[in-house]
Order: C-alpha cells, then sequence, then structure tokens
C-alpha cells in the first residue's frame, strides 16, 4: 500500500524538522515548504499529497488566503497549525477550507490522531444516495461530486469545504434535529468544548448564504437547546 504524503507548510524550519520526524515516525511520506508560493509549486510537483498542514501566518501571505487558493484547485484535506488560539481563529480557518484546526504547541501522539482522523474520514467520504450527483431542495441545488451550491435563480454560491460538509449533513436528514454536538465533530472530526460557539457561528453564515432576501423563509431552523434542522423536502438527482 502507498504511504500517505504529508505537505507541511511553515516558514518556521525548526518546527518543520520536528513535525517531519513525528509523522515519519508513523510511516508518512513528508514534504515541506516555507511560505504560500513555495507551497504552490511543490503541490505541483507532488500531486500525491494526501494532507497539508498548515501555519495561519506566513511570510509572503496568511495561511487563510493560501487555503483558500488550494481549496479552489484541490480538495485535498487541510489542518491548520497555528499559536492563534481563539474561537474567532478557529472558525475563520475552518471557513477558509481548512478540515480540522490545531493550536501550537502540540503533541507529537495529537497531531498524529488528528491526521489519521481527518484522512480516515475524507477518503471513505460518499455522498448520500450513491449514484446520484445532485440533492435538490427548495429550488436549491447542491452538486455533490464538485461541492458546489446553485441557488434557485440559478447563480452559484461559494461554499467552504467545512459549509458543504455542514449542509450535507442537514440534506441527509431533512426535518430532523442533528445535535450541536454531531455538528461540531462533523466541523472538526473532534470532541469539542460544551461551551464552543463554533457549530453556531458556521449555522449563521451557512443560513445567510440560503437567504437570498429578507423575505425568504428559514431554511435552516434552530431547535432551541438542541440543536439544528433543515426544513425542507429533498430529491436527488443524476443532473442538474
Amino acid at each position: 500500500m502507498n504511504k500517505s504524503k504529508i505537505l507541511y507548510v511553515d516558514d518556521d524550519h525548526r518546527l518543520c524538522r520536528l513535525v517531519k520526524r513525528y509523522v515519519e515516525n508513523y510511516n508518512f511520506d513528508f514534504v515541506m515548504a516555507h511560505d504560500a508560493n513555495e507551497a504552490h509549486k511543490t503541490l505541483n510537483e507532488n500531486s500525491d499529497v494526501s494532507l497539508i498542514l498548515l501555519d495561519v501566518m506566513l511570510p509572503d501571505r496568511d495561511g487563510l488566503t493560501l487555503a483558500q487558493e488550494i481549496r479552489n484547485q484541490s480538495s485535498t484535506p487541510i489542518i491548520f497549525l497555528s499559536a492563534k488560539a481563539e474561537i474567532d481563529d478557529k472558525v475563520s480557518g475552518l471557513e477558509a477550507g481548512a478540515d480540522d484546526y490545531i493550536t501550537k504547541p502540540f503533541e507529537e501522539k495529537e497531531l498524529i490522531a488528528r491526521i489519521q482522523t481527518v484522512l480516515r474520514r475524507t477518503q471513505t467520504q460518499t455522498p448520500p444516495h450513491t449514484g446520484k450527483t445532485h440533492a435538490n431542495f427548495e429550488g436549491w441545488s447542491l452538486n455533490l461530486v464538485n461541492q458546489q451550491l446553485h441557488s434557485p435563480n440559478g447563480d452559484n454560491v461559494e461554499i467552504t469545504s467545512t459549509e458543504y460538509r455542514l449542509l450535507s449533513a442537514l440534506i441527509s436528514r431533512p426535518n430532523v434535529t442533528i445535535h450541536r454536538e454531531e455538528i461540531l465533530n462533523i466541523l472538526s472530526g473532534r470532541e469539542w468544548s460544551p461551551l464552543d460557539r463554533s457549530a453556531d457561528m458556521a449555522i449563521s453564515k451557512l443560513r445567510k448564504k440560503l437567504t437570498l432576501s429578507k423575505d425568504d423563509s428559514v431554511l435552516i431552523r434552530t431547535i432551541r437547546n438542541k440543536g439544528y434542522q433543515l426544513i425542507a423536502e429533498v430529491s436527488y438527482t443524476d443532473t442538474h
């Protein structure tokens, strides 16, 4: 079996060497880059990269911008490694397209566990109703292949990979409450504090994207002290 290859993008050379040792101890291949431009070059030269570890603060541009650039071209999973530890920082990372967010300093076992969890989740992820390419609800259409969302007007509405996973979960169980804890797990693949508000913030941003005007009905309903529901009938088709 081919080994998974990890790309780490960070201008801290010492930390790059440390992470290299960590991942190679667990039989991963490893490549590194020290700024955004070098990261793009490395990705072009290594099409088999399985996962990207990414610092938020890079010398030529911030990691959030780089994550968005990568996400526009690829669905390769991204994990942020950052000293910025506020909830807003984590949410910004997830909204930029990351699959997880780890704060520095971190332990070897935690890093490897997070890498393995994200790889396991993304490599086994299959859309609901296998064989169907679009989920349709209230005039909206979600492409389950390229993860694009189209409004009832036919416009393409940009969503992050995190928002895609969240919307897919809601679509898979319409009119059923999905609890906050499950949403947090969907967002990050790990346990979060009960006081964590990132699920509410992610839902709020997704809800705004599903609202074309102030007169529109709310498609995502808050179920107090429990979670959220997609209030819609969902159908699946092979083509848009």
